[in-house]
């Protein structure tokens, strides 16, 4: 079994309006997943940098998962995939999404301690509706072409208000969707912008929503989190 988790970490600026990576941080180790996607964790202008020090990632137990798209940067268009130690990255990608403004995907194929592979898709979708449901669309068939189908798991941030509308629509097709439950605002939380997806080769054993007083401040999304059997 493993567990994953998803958060919009907003570049590390909590609802107090600090920018605070170190709590970041200790959000994800209150969740102690084995695999976690990360939205908005690059600056917007300049070098666009990861908001997250490596020294803070590594010393919290983290490795994150490069993509080689810009130097200071170890995602892709804000997206960041972070593993813990036992399990290893043997493939990674961005993805490039069809849009009017900076949006994209990225793809990472891992192999946990006991062999088994994973495939984990981190994303952060368009807030227009029209352009959403087209890059779901495109993640949908840029998985379906791969020559090595492997279990798979898609996180990430939709902007998707409706549960059987829209982009969601487009997954449920051919995936599960953890109903993990309302993660934004975190303040007070009513919307369940942000999801966890998974091919119908795993099973959900339990999911739900990090809503502790620290998640509560560092960032106005609260981070989702599932354990998944199934990863061969």
């Amino acid at each position: 079994m493993i567990t994953v988790a998803s958060y919009n970490i907003h570049k590390a600026v909590g609802t107090d309006r600090q920018r605070r990576p170190e709590r970041i941080l200790d959000v994800l180790a209150e969740i102690n997943a084995d695999i976690v996607a990360l939205q908005e964790a690059d600056r917007r202008f300049g070098a666009r940098a990861s908001v997250l020090p490596l020294k803070l990632i590594e010393q919290a137990g983290w490795h994150p998962v490069t993509f080689g798209a810009r130097a200071a940067s170890m995602g892709w268009h804000g997206n960041m995939i972070l593993i813990r130690q036992g399990m290893v990255m043997t493939s990674s990608e961005a993805i490039h999404l069809p849009t009017l403004e900076p949006r994209g995907a990225v793809c990472a194929d891992l192999r946990s301690s006991t062999g088994g592979q994973v495939r984990i898709i981190g994303m952060h979708l368009d807030l227009s509706g029209l352009w959403r449901r087209r890059q779901a669309k495109a993640i949908i068939a840029h998985l379906h072409v791969k020559p090595h189908q492997i279990p798979t798991i898609l996180m990430g941030d939709m902007n998707e208000w409706s549960a059987t509308t829209g982009c969601l629509h487009e997954f449920a097709r051919h995936y599960r969707i953890a109903d993990t439950g309302p993660s934004f605002h975190a303040r007070r939380p009513i919307a369940r912008l942000d999801r966890i997806m998974m091919s119908r080769d795993l099973k959900l054993i339990e999911c739900g929503v990090q809503a502790s007083r620290l998640a509560s401040v560092a960032s106005d999304h609260l981070p989702i989190w599932a354990r998944i059997e199934g990863v061969r």
